[in-house]
């Protein structure tokens, strides 16, 4: 569902640009606003999501899903966790509909997908990977990287039950946001992938913007 937001950019307190490849982690906290801005069109933001008191409770899609009856995220969707609390509702989408099936690119799906010659490329678990080994203070570690959101990413559901990776349906300029309910860790890989159309084959930098 497409939502227009009524924050001004020039108000928030927090800006920073991500480049492609790159990485975002930070705490939000409980009423805080985020926005995840689409610079230049096509980019997939992978994004995982954990309650900041307890980084063992953690966003989950299959409550998400369950609880909305919707496999697509937008305007309106309440994001839970493992324990099935509210985290973060999505209060505002320019982009239409956000993809929390096809998971985060890595070195084994790319030689699975693509091409054994492939592998080497970096990938989103490679980002979360130096993330977490970066910031030993948020007390993440290689088994917390679970299922994750692909936000500005179209990964339809086919009538068989599949998923397909096709052409983004993001723009430049378009956005998603989302208050915070609780203390949130928020942790995103700017997706490096070149090998599917969901970047366009060029990614891009995204900014991220925080309202108090």
């Amino acid at each position: 569902m497409i939502k227009e937001s009524l924050l001004k950019a020039e108000d928030a307190a927090f800006r920073q640009v991500v480049a492609a490849g790159d990485y975002f982690l930070k705490v939000l906290r409980a009423g805080e606003t985020l926005r995840i801005l689409d610079l230049q069109g096509n980019q997939a933001a992978d994004t995982l999501f954990f309650n900041a008191e307890d980084s063992a409770e953690r966003y989950s899609a299959m409550d998400t899903i369950r609880e909305q009856g919707n496999v697509y995220l937008s305007a309106g969707t309440l994001l839970r966790s493992s324990r099935n609390t509210p985290m973060l509702e999505i209060t505002a989408d320019t982009c239409g509909r956000h993809d929390t099936l096809g998971g985060a690119c890595a070195t084994e799906s790319n030689t699975v997908r693509y091409d054994l010659e492939k592998r080497c490329m970096h990938a989103c678990r490679d980002s979360y990977l130096r993330a977490v080994s970066e910031h030993e203070e948020f007390n993440l570690g290689k088994r917390d990287l679970t299922h994750n959101i692909n936000f500005f990413m179209n990964v339809p559901v086919t009538a068989e039950g599949g998923l397909t990776f096709e052409d983004g349906i993001s723009g430049a300029g378009k956005y998603v946001e989302m208050k915070a309910l609780i203390n949130t860790t928020v942790l995103i890989s700017n997706c490096p992938q070149l090998n599917n159309p969901c970047n366009g084959y060029d990614p891009t930098p995204i900014e991220i913007l925080i309202w108090q």
